[in-house]
């Protein structure tokens, strides 16, 4: 079954061909067909990048709108030198990364107006992504036809069945009873390392926590491939420290700010969501290869950055753990746990405690989806490339399997 995969973000669109079954193996397969669009690092331009095979092409057309961006990504299956498919019929299924579905979505889901209209609902809790999406599912109509299967799965579902406890606030428990909870986010991407981690282990009876570590970053605490606990809440400022969002701080500096120094709710959101993080603390960047590079060079801010980054990730490590009640696997994803030799390095350091320890030359050159462990370590510390898209394409395809 050839399905296109949609994964939106708030400036960038990433879109995949995959064969895929409901039989298909937890490893992902290639992709028959990949495109790349970004936009808003020059004004009303897009850059578009399409690779099938052998073959790529890049062109940046002049944009308006999200939907100016869609339609070229998507006329370019099937036209042009990178052409995988030869017409819209083709494909036989759409899916559709979705980062927000609160309480009304806990599973992979058909799209349909009403499911439409639920997450634009949830749009206020994950703003720079949810629109998007919805647009994506406009376009993809507008281009495949209403008679193409439209599949949501959500970033929050991998989650939605952990303990209460670790769900509700320490708040009026009304808050919970109208949706303020905690949703976590990051989901089909722990749910594929998890599984992955199965895989190349053969054992899927393991207590694992899963680091995912992008500009955006959560953990994820997992008993036998489900989730019981997560660093991400209500919205995916929660937690780790990150690219450019503060992560937990105290509530109570809001109240301050916005008691003593006249600060709107517009102006947090910019300074928690987009100036914080590694770039707030560092002055430098929200790239960690960036804040490596001037600590190298002697910065003394981004070497605190790169610390508190640190210091954050192992306190949060080790309450998934304790969550757990034990550690087996540890898990680095995503492109700061994929890439990062000297964060994984000191991580390891500082949780030796838990039995973990590196061999320092698999860590410097990880083998793909390879473990980094020394043989006498009590917990495996596996380093894999997560494959989100490849994770969407699987859900469509065993629910389509399932529906008959």
């Amino acid at each position: 079954m050839k399905i296109l995969v949609l994964n939106g973000g708030s400036s960038s669109l990433k879109a995949s061909l995959r064969e895929v079954d409901a039989a298909s193996p937890s490893a992902a397969q290639p992709p028959l067909w990949e495109a790349l669009a970004e936009w808003g690092r020059e004004e009303g331009k897009a850059s578009i990048r399409v690779h099938a095979g052998e073959r790529q092409d890049e062109f940046s057309p002049a944009i308006r709108s999200h939907l100016d961006v869609l339609r070229p990504v998507l006329e370019a299956l099937w036209s042009g030198q990178t052409k995988a498919i030869d017409s819209p019929a083709a494909v036989e299924a759409i899916g559709h990364r979705v980062v927000h579905g609160g309480k009304a979505f806990v599973e992979t889901t058909r799209i349909t107006p009403e499911v439409r209209a639920q997450i634009g609902k949830q749009a206020d809790l994950a703003p720079e992504h949810n629109r998007l999406e919805l647009e994506a599912i406009e376009a993809a109509e507008q281009v495949f036809g209403a008679s193409v299967p439209q599949i949501a799965v959500f970033d929050t579902q991998f989650h939605a069945h952990m303990p209460e406890e670790a769900k509700v606030y320490a708040a009026p428990y009304d808050w919970y009873e109208k949706g303020v909870r905690r949703y976590g986010f990051h989901g089909i991407s722990h749910q594929y390392v998890s599984r992955r981690a199965g895989e190349i282990l053969g054992n899927t009876d393991l207590r694992l926590v899963s680091c995912h570590l992008g500009n955006g970053a959560s953990l994820a605490a997992i008993a036998s491939g489900r989730s019981i606990d997560t660093t991400m809440g209500f919205t995916p400022l929660e937690g780790l420290m990150m690219g450019t969002r503060s992560g937990s701080i105290d509530p109570g500096i809001v109240i301050y700010l916005v008691r003593h120094r006249g600060y709107g709710a517009d102006q947090l959101d910019r300074l928690l969501n987009r100036e914080s993080g590694l770039k707030g603390v560092s002055g430098v960047s929200a790239d960690m290869r960036e804040v490596l590079a001037a600590m190298t060079a002697g910065n003394t801010r981004a070497r605190l950055a790169f610390d508190v980054y640190i210091h954050r990730l192992c306190r949060e490590i080790g309450g998934m753990a304790a969550s757990l009640g034990g550690l087996d696997v540890l898990v680095f994803t995503a492109g700061i746990g994929e890439n990062c030799v000297p964060l994984r390095a000191e991580v390891c350091d500082r949780l030796a405690f838990l039995g973990i320890k590196l061999a320092a030359r698999a860590n410097e050159h990880p083998a793909p989806d390879g473990d980094i462990a020394a043989p006498e370590s009590r917990v495996r510390v596996l380093v894999i490339h997560t494959e989100e898209d490849w994770e969407i394409a699987r859900e469509c395809a065993r629910l389509l399997a399932a529906a008959g």
